[in-house]
């Protein structure tokens, strides 16, 4: 019998004990042994950060096998799921929720997409060096101090700055572990980076599926295939997904008009471009602006 997928978010997870929260953007656990294992298959719908600290649990992540041990450091990304957690009875760790709106605010260039998050795809576990693990664990009760402070005015810009600041740290262990060791990929996992590369840099001029299958040399269909094989997503989600995350750049960050916007990122018209940033992010880019 199949199992039914529940779908998970960080509203609900607020409930838990032991836990602090920002809206429901950010959730920080540093008790995990207060948490309620599900028993029940989870998508999730946040990017999730763990790091272990002590025991151990092993669970299916799109039913791979994996196995969480002291020093680990779990990253997953939106809309996998987990299930068959079976973890000891000692088993802690820190452990973060992240909601890909949040994560959007927190990203100052499109490129800061991929570092941590595409290496996650294919190592959803690794090893941090005790080094590093103190440094994340000092992210962790800063960023949990900052979140409780609810008096602060600048809380969610303290936590934003500190969030962006951890993953930048992080980005460097993964950039440090490609020097020195051979990861070998599939051909799916090659194809995969590379059209994720293509993208972020020719997103504001190119949305057309079929125009990044043939710089790659393949078919959109096999493209698309592998594209959803490792990522869970098709190849129009990521290229919606970084348009947006420009537009939201340019729109934050910019004195540039929504016309001029519209002509740079190569869209019909302004009005074209209103209706597609409403679709993907919910209001208009004006609104988006003021806000």
């Amino acid at each position: 019998m199949e199992k039914r997928i529940v779908e998970t978010n960080i509203t609900k997870a607020r409930s838990w004990t032991s836990c602090v929260s920002l809206d429901s953007d950010v959730l920080l656990i540093d008790r995990l042994s207060d948490a309620p294992f599900p028993k029940d298959p989870r998508r999730m719908n946040f990017i999730l950060i763990c790091l272990c600290t002590k025991g151990e649990v092993r669970y299916t992540l799109d039913t791979k096998e994996q196995h969480l041990t002291p020093g680990d450091l779990l990253v997953v990304s939106e809309r996998h799921v987990l299930d068959k957690y079976n973890a000891s009875p000692d088993f802690e760790g820190l452990c973060m929720m992240v909601s890909m709106p949040f994560y959007n605010e927190i990203i100052r260039n499109v490129s800061d997409v991929s570092a941590l998050f595409l290496f996650s795809h294919n190592y959803p576990i690794f090893p941090l060096p005790e080094r590093d693990q103190q440094i994340f664990s000092q992210y962790f009760y800063v960023i949990r101090t900052k979140i409780a402070d609810e008096e602060n005015h600048f809380r969610r810009n303290l936590v934003i700055a500190l969030m962006m600041a951890m993953l930048y740290d992080l980005s460097n262990v993964i950039y440090r572990s490609k020097q020195t060791k051979d990861m070998r990929q599939t051909r799916a996992d090659v194809i995969f980076n590379n059209f994720i590369h293509m993208v972020e840099t020719n997103c504001r001029t190119e949305r057309r599926v079929s125009w990044y299958a043939q710089q790659l040399g393949i078919t959109p269909k096999y493209l698309s295939e592998m594209v959803k094989h490792v990522s869970m997503r098709t190849p129009n989600e990521w290229i919606d997904n970084y348009v947006t995350v420009e537009l939201r750049l340019m729109l934050r960050t910019t004195s540039k008009t929504i016309k001029e916007i519209a002509t740079e990122m190569n869209f019909p018209n302004q009005s074209f471009l209103g209706k597609y940033f409403k679709e993907h992010v919910g209001m208009s880019p004006s609104i988006y602006r003021r806000s």
